[in-house]
């Protein structure tokens, strides 16, 4: 009954793909956003990143879960009045201090959305790591092989609902962070700052339709849909 809820539930929203926005292509563009917001079509079928993530996964993260948090961050700011100092998606996640926990918790995770589903690809479009990248990995966590297991590690032990990235810190190195919930590095309350270039979202809406409780499975899977192109792009931009 719950799988058919589900899929009933996503079938509703196939109709709104075609009316979204265009996905990101830099961290500019997307930190550029401005209210009101509006949902970033998918880089990609919703059946591209099969079997590591299913197709009604996509459809229900995508188009119900994200969606939801850009209506309830438009509803919130919008409703509020927001200065226009603080219309554009960046300007709110690193001011975060002075908004409501509603406008923290919606903002970040569209963020977090809109950058998640930029970073991966089907696995026929499989891509490698930049030398300069590759060279960071390899200077921050010994190879790419200890960076995954740091990586998976982090993103086993969230407690919850959260996320695992790698970023770029001011001085260009490389970090492991884990944020709880809808929270990022990017944030004005994050214990650690820096700048994203890979995420996994370890939320159970993220994995749980086709792998229940196995996040380890899911997180394993991950490394197949990675894109490292997109990843390098992001690293190498100021």
């Amino acid at each position: 009954m719950f799988l058919k809820l589900v899929f009933a539930l996503s079938m509703t929203g196939l109709a709104a793909f075609s009316a979204e926005a265009t996905s990101a292509a830099t961290m500019k563009e997307l930190n550029s956003s401005k209210m009101p917001f509006t949902l970033p079509a998918l880089p990609y079928a919703p059946d591209a990143l099969a079997p590591s993530i299913e197709q009604i996964t996509m459809e229900v993260h995508h188009g119900k879960h994200h969606k939801a948090y850009i209506d309830k961050l438009n509803a919130e700011v919008l409703e509020k009045k927001t200065e226009k100092n603080f219309e554009t998606l960046v300007s709110i996640l690193k001011n975060t201090k002075q908004f409501s926990a509603a406008v923290r918790n919606n903002a970040g995770g569209h963020w977090n959305h809109s950058f998640f589903w930029t970073i991966m690809a089907p696995e026929s479009q499989k891509s490698k790591v930049s030398p300069q990248l590759q060279r960071q990995i390899d200077a921050a966590f010994g190879s790419m092989d200890g960076f995954k297991e740091k990586f998976e590690a982090g993103a086993r032990d969230v407690f919850g609902s959260g996320w695992v990235w790698l970023v770029k810190t001011s001085d260009g190195k490389l970090k492991i962070l884990t944020t709880a919930n809808q929270d990022n590095p990017l944030m004005d309350i994050s214990p650690e700052a820096g700048t994203p270039i890979l995420g996994l979202d370890v939320w159970e809406h993220a994995y749980y339709l086709n792998y229940q409780n196995r996040r380890a499975d899911y997180v394993k899977n991950f490394w197949k849909i990675v894109n490292w192109k997109q990843v390098s792009s992001y690293y190498q931009e100021k």
